[in-house]
């Protein structure tokens, strides 16, 4: 059954945007109409036009809210005063705890947007790029304390970290790993391990 929508207008905004959540998760965001979403969260089909002016709206409000918690978070880890390591790891454990908590809205923005890159993840790819940056500056302050390899491109680790954590996720989308909290635990750690192994220095420094 579709939520009620309470009475104030953010309430309606946010029911809305739940709503489409919970749609283009179920359907795809190509196979949703705009009345799919009014109809899920039990309002009029023009009262969604009136917060949005279109089902792309939808979707980059959407993006936007959790891209930027995942960006202030990256920002809030790279300041802390703590290994390289350890920040690589914040950022890993933060994008998997938000898949933990909000699966759905994870699965849309994996699926329509960080691999849509002909379509709307197109139009994204700066804010996209921006959380690779965070991974690149982390991997780049190592190289020059001497814990990584010089020869290494920090931007291709900042493409290759996102990569391989998008593909854990797509695995707990599409059922192909086991979704639990053991795994959860776990999945951060591997990654960041597979990782560093590859970056850090082998001459014994």
């Amino acid at each position: 059954m579709p939520d009620q929508v309470k009475t104030g207008p953010a309430d309606k905004r946010r029911a809305i945007l739940d709503a489409a959540i919970r749609v283009f998760a179920r359907q795809g965001y190509h196979s949703t109409r705009v009345a799919d979403i009014a109809d899920e969260a039990g309002v009029a089909y023009g009262l969604v036009y009136h917060y949005f002016r279109s089902k792309e709206a939808v979707m980059t409000e959407l993006f936007t809210e959790r891209w930027s918690l995942l960006l202030d978070a990256s920002d809030s880890i790279y300041e802390q005063d703590i290994p390289a390591r350890e920040k690589l790891a914040g950022i890993a454990r933060f994008i998997i705890d938000s898949y933990r908590h909000d699966p759905e809205l994870m699965k849309v923005i994996i699926v329509e947007v960080t691999r849509a890159a002909n379509s709307f993840g197109a139009t994204h790819l700066p804010e996209i790029r921006r959380a690779y940056d965070f991974v690149a500056r982390i991997v780049a302050d190592g190289q020059r304390e001497g814990i990584y390899r010089e020869e290494i491109d920090p931007d291709f680790v900042g493409m290759w970290f996102y990569g391989a954590i998008e593909q854990l996720l797509s695995g707990w989308v599409f059922g192909l790993i086991p979704a639990t909290d053991e795994e959860f635990e776990r999945a951060g750690d591997m990654v960041v391990e597979t990782l560093c192994c590859g970056l850090e220095r082998r001459d014994g420094a």
